[in-house]
């Protein structure tokens, strides 16, 4: 059975659905699905409320995008199921549903309750309630397209993962586990890799003035992100490629997350000084002993004979494990300096369906996009073939 209820708190009307035991909320304020929701516990450090907070108070107002967040129950407990941080976005005459991501959440996971499926049968029934809550939305839409997903979270099975409908996605994580001897962990690297990330501290260090720093207070932090952004830019602007962190929006929500994270320790900003000289940043978020990198830059070619970038990623390592953090996530895109650092890939994976006629298409090209990643080969000749990079590598 489907109720739709209408809310003069909501933009529209809110669509609730009950299938197979699920009742399905779709509500357009973040704070409210919160509130809702009473305890979040974030299986990664992306599904953390601060994230998603920062994230909407930035896109909200955004053109062609708006908040759509699934709350799910168990209808007949009223148990929490799942809590989906989802949009709605329109692009060339296609409404898509997906996560709140826009290329900034780089893992996209439900925030589970303890009502959660625990085997493919349950979750086939959560994902039937949700998609029918979606085509019963007053503002109709053809698509739901969720990417980035962990097949684990937490140690807890990921339902949408449960599905089996999902493919490889074209990203994975990169995940560093350290155990408690930092100094262990160090000697697993290669000698070479080792070496050089003892040299370039004692190069740095000639500077009398040479500092490292996690930053504590909002006001610098802030400032150090303004660094941060000139530094990406020129960075980006050299290589010719397409940079989006620095406009208005994007800008708004790094800036929320700093301003509401760093006085409680989950955005945490660590710099490379010499005097009044950023050398390199490093933004970051975390969650109890897992931390997770986001951005990172550098002055460039003045500093290069320290290597920088490599240098603030273990000088903050080795400051975060004295403070108890074990996981140290690279997040996505396979860079060469991640493989010096011995990361682990973390497979990531693809879902969608269609809502409508039109969005059948666009579900079909999905399906063989992830089925043609189950044969690296042929994938890598495609790419090839068509002009495609073959993967997020920069030396």
């Amino acid at each position: 059975m489907t109720v739709l209820t209408t809310s003069a708190e909501q933009l529209a009307a809110r669509p609730t659905s009950r299938t197979a035991g699920f009742r399905v909320e779709l509500l357009r304020d973040w704070q409210q699905a919160v509130t809702r929701w009473h305890d979040i516990s974030p299986s990664t450090p992306f599904q953390h409320p601060q994230w998603y907070d920062a994230w909407y108070r930035a896109f909200a107002d955004a053109e062609g995008i708006a908040p759509l967040i699934a709350v799910v129950t168990d209808a007949s407990t009223g148990e929490p199921v799942v809590l989906l941080p989802l949009i709605r976005r329109r692009q060339n005459n296609i409404a898509t549903v997906e996560f709140a991501d826009l290329d900034l959440t780089d893992y996209n996971a439900p925030i589970v309750g303890c009502a959660a499926p625990r085997d493919a049968k349950a979750a086939r029934a959560l994902w039937r309630s949700l998609l029918s809550a979606l085509r019963r939305m007053p503002e109709k839409a053809d698509l739901i397209r969720l990417r980035k997903i962990p097949v684990d979270l937490d140690g807890k099975p990921n339902p949408i993962a449960l599905l089996g409908a999902g493919g490889p996605c074209s990203l994975n994580g990169n995940l560093v586990t350290t155990g408690e001897d930092y100094d262990g962990w160090r000697y697993t690297l290669e000698k070479t890799v080792r070496k050089e990330l003892e040299r370039s501290w004692r190069v740095f260090t000639r500077d009398p003035a040479a500092s490292f720093a996690i930053i504590t207070d909002t006001s610098e932090a802030l400032r150090i992100l303004s660094t941060t952004e000139a530094q990406q830019g020129t960075r980006m602007q050299s290589l010719g490629m397409n940079y989006i962190l620095n406009d208005e929006t994007c800008a708004a929500f790094y800036r929320n997350l700093i301003r509401d994270g760093v006085r409680n320790g989950y955005a945490l900003v660590s710099a490379l000084t010499a005097g009044d000289e950023v050398v390199a940043t490093l933004l970051g978020i975390r969650t109890g002993s897992r931390y997770v990198m986001i951005r990172i830059s550098n002055a460039g070619e003045k500093w290069s004979n320290c290597s920088p970038g490599r240098l603030i990623i273990e000088r903050t390592m080795a400051a975060l494990h004295r403070d108890g953090v074990r996981e140290f996530d690279f997040s996505v895109g396979n860079y060469a300096y991640k493989r010096r650092f011995g990361v682990t890939r973390l497979p990531l994976i693809d879902v969608s369906a269609a809502l409508s006629w039109r969005g059948w298409p666009y579900t079909l090209r999905d399906r063989m996009v992830r089925a043609v990643r189950n044969y690296p080969r042929l994938d890598g000749w495609l790419k090839r073939t068509l002009g495609k990079p073959l993967s997020h590598e920069e030396n």
